[in-house]
């Protein structure tokens, strides 16, 4: 890739509401992406356990059994639908990988049908209402990036989205672009503090962008829930950590949005922190905490 040279990549994010059923969750989202594509999108973000409500919420051993296995029913319909529309789709799953085991996943779709790949979400959070260390066990591949028709794309999920290091390795893995399905939000007692919630995820993120010189691109859903309001606004940012559009805070969405590939080059010469890295300097990242 040279600094001239512009190649383009459309992206298209989806951000919508549980509706209640499962069945009823991916008709929608087929519906969804056959809309992106229409508009033009090569590369489709679903937002994270698009096929249910946020079930950890609550710790139920039932819930289990809304797991799949992948391949299994969703990659297969989604599959289908890709190589119709020749697009790549970025596939959130609860995904059963034997019995016992079980990961907050995203499975990558290539424009062929086949499966470019899986990510299993690495960090896990359990905090009040979100209690996915319940149910998620924690990734054990690494932060990847994926060849597909459109690109080498890297997936990291929710969670992840909040720590540097996350991002870095999948763009020292080559990842072109950054895509983070997500779910999101604030509870009741934390209205108050919505707004100030709102912007460090957004921030935290755009900063990826900028110190790794890549584009950005985040799926989140929409939509109040028994535990949460998820604050939507679905975003994508370019490789200086600028925001290119924005969903709404309440409504449900298609966000598409043509990314110039080639800025990554021009962000990176300008700013090259990549080269300025002390990679002999940074043993110590290796452990949980330096001092006491």
């Amino acid at each position: 890739m040279t600094g001239d040279a512009t190649r383009t990549l459309t992206v298209g994010l989806t951000q919508a509401r549980d509706l209640g059923d499962p069945e009823k969750n991916l008709e929608h989202h087929l519906d969804l992406i056959r809309q992106a594509s229409a508009e033009g999108a090569q590369v489709i973000c679903l937002q994270e356990l698009f096929r249910t409500d946020y079930f950890p919420a609550t710790e139920d051993p039932a819930l289990f059994d809304l797991a799949e296995p992948i391949p299994g029913p969703t990659t297969q319909a989604v599959a289908a639908l890709a190589e119709e529309l020749e697009v790549v789709v970025i596939v959130p799953i609860f995904e059963e990988r034997a019995p016992g085991i079980y990961h907050n996943s995203a499975a990558i779709i290539d424009a062929d049908a086949t499966l470019a790949g899986v990510y299993r979400k690495m960090h896990i959070p359990h905090d009040p209402g979100f209690f996915e260390k319940y149910y998620f066990t924690p990734g054990d591949q690494g932060f990847q990036a994926f060849d597909t028709r459109y690109g080498r794309l890297g997936v990291l999920i929710c969670w992840d989205q909040w720590f540097p290091e996350a991002a870095r390795l999948a763009a020292l893995e080559g990842a072109e672009v950054l895509f983070y399905p997500t779910c999101i939000g604030y509870a009741p007692e934390d209205a108050p503090f919505k707004d100030d919630q709102h912007e460090a995820w957004q921030l935290a993120q755009r900063a990826h962008a900028l110190a790794n010189g890549v584009h950005v691109c985040v799926a989140n859903r929409v939509g109040e829930e028994a535990h949460a309001t998820f604050w939507g606004q679905s975003f994508v940012s370019d490789p200086f950590g600028r925001v290119l559009a924005q969903a709404s805070e309440e409504e449900e969405a298609i966000l598409v949005q043509t990314l110039d590939l080639s800025e990554t080059a021009r962000v990176r010469r300008a700013w090259p922190f990549l080269r300025d890295r002390r990679i002999d300097a940074y043993q110590r990242m290796g452990e949980r905490f330096h001092h006491g």
